[in-house]
């Protein structure tokens, strides 16, 4: 395998090549993907489908089902790199395990990897091992397990499943009604079957915030809050600097210090937190890039794709900060389209200080995001609205 000891970096597709090989392509893979070629490293893209946004970025590609053990391995092996890097869930993490065995580098770890995809792990292990602040949750297997945990946490709770990901399987029960339609809902948008669903209290939150937590050589180091709006589960704005009290965000540090120096390795962790009256509690944590954190694309010298690329190759961190006040705002598909094309980018990209990515994805579902308009400006509630303006300024086509 390659190396990077000493900050050592080879030449792509060289036979001394630092390999950075990607589990997952989508738009969040591809920054990073593009951030590692700008230091000169070898880069592989890996996905279950065909075209995806990091794949085409990366120097090579593989297509494949990444929860088939022995393709993982097939691709590992074949590739040898020096990093392997997760983006999705969906991953055959106890083969990841294996191969860490066997000598490979699995970004942060492969531990973290697989136990961070498992909520039912992390909020027991943020609020029972690390004692940190969460809302009020339960556990259930079975359709009576969980009509006893609605009763018990009580209406309105969040319904979702143990594995999965951006939202899928989630659900709000208000109503008697909405009980068993969530419970299906869960069950169907897992990523593993494990048979079993979270139910939360619903946090009436004052704000949402991420806090993009690096883990390196030199210690840990903290961007500066990315407060965000979700829908459907999922990411749809955020912006950088989100205000916070000294003693909030030292709460909130403090909490991410504790779970990421529980699961270990380098790089950067996405921490999500709820803000209510006052208290900061925590919600979730992804060991990866994190959505909400494409704000930084405009807002930070190094974004956080930057920081995470150099925190796995031992480089050094510098200083985080907000070089200038950042939005970001999603395009998402609103129906399905089976080629889609984009009109508009001339009057979005007319708004000042406004970028656009659209990232490219062969195809659309309703819900599917599409590209993001980064936007910076004096104060952030006037980059929101740049950001926000430019993605209604985009329509999506269908030319198939």
């Amino acid at each position: 395998m390659s190396s990077t000891h000493g900050g050592r970096l080879g030449t792509p597709s060289a036979e001394n090549a630092t390999t950075l090989l990607l589990l997952g392509s989508g738009e969040l893979g591809k920054e990073l993907i593009l951030a590692a070629q700008r230091l000169g490293v070898d880069t592989v893209a890996v996905d279950r489908y065909e075209h995806a946004p990091a794949m085409q970025a990366a120097h090579r590609s593989h297509v494949l089902d990444m929860t088939d053990a022995d393709a993982l391995r097939a691709v590992v092996e074949r590739e040898d790199p020096a990093l392997v890097v997760p983006e999705i869930e969906a991953i055959a993490t106890e083969e990841l395990e294996r191969l860490e065995r066997e000598g490979y580098d699995v970004v942060p770890t492969a531990r973290a990897t697989r136990l961070t995809m498992d909520r039912e792990w992390i909020r027991e292990f943020a609020a029972e091992e690390v004692g940190v602040p969460t809302s009020e949750y339960a556990f259930a297997d079975s359709r009576e397990a969980y009509r006893e945990a609605v009763t018990a946490i009580g209406r309105p709770v969040v319904v979702k499943p143990t594995m999965s990901s951006s939202g899928k399987g989630q659900s709000v029960v208000r109503d008697p009604g909405d009980v068993e339609k969530a419970w299906e809902a869960a069950r169907a948008g897992s990523r593993a079957d494990t048979g079993r669903v979270i139910v939360e209290e619903l946090v009436a939150f004052d704000a949402e915030f991420t806090l993009l937590t690096v883990r390196h050589e030199g210690g840990t180091s903290f961007c500066p809050p990315v407060g965000h709006t979700q829908r459907d589960g999922d990411y749809r704005t955020s912006w950088q600097p989100h205000p916070l009290t000294d003693e909030q965000l030292a709460a909130a540090q403090r909490m991410a210090r504790a779970v990421t120096d529980g699961l270990g390795g380098r790089g950067i962790f996405g921490v999500e937190f709820f803000l209510r009256d006052g208290e900061v509690l925590f919600s979730e944590l992804s060991p990866r890039p994190h959505d909400t954190g494409l704000v930084t694309l405009g807002s930070q010298r190094l974004s956080q794709f930057d920081l995470h690329l150099r925190a796995i190759l031992g480089l050094p961190i510098p200083e985080i900060a907000v070089e200038r006040p950042g939005a970001s705002a999603a395009l998402v598909a609103e129906t399905p389209v089976d080629q889609p094309a984009f009109a508009g980018a001339e009057t979005a990209l007319a708004a000042p200080e406004t970028d656009l990515r659209l990232f490219g994805k062969p195809d659309a579902y309703a819900g599917r995001r599409m590209g993001v308009a980064v936007a910076t400006a004096d104060d952030t509630e006037t980059a929101r609205e740049r950001a926000t303006t430019a993605v209604e300024r985009i329509e999506m086509l269908d030319d198939a």
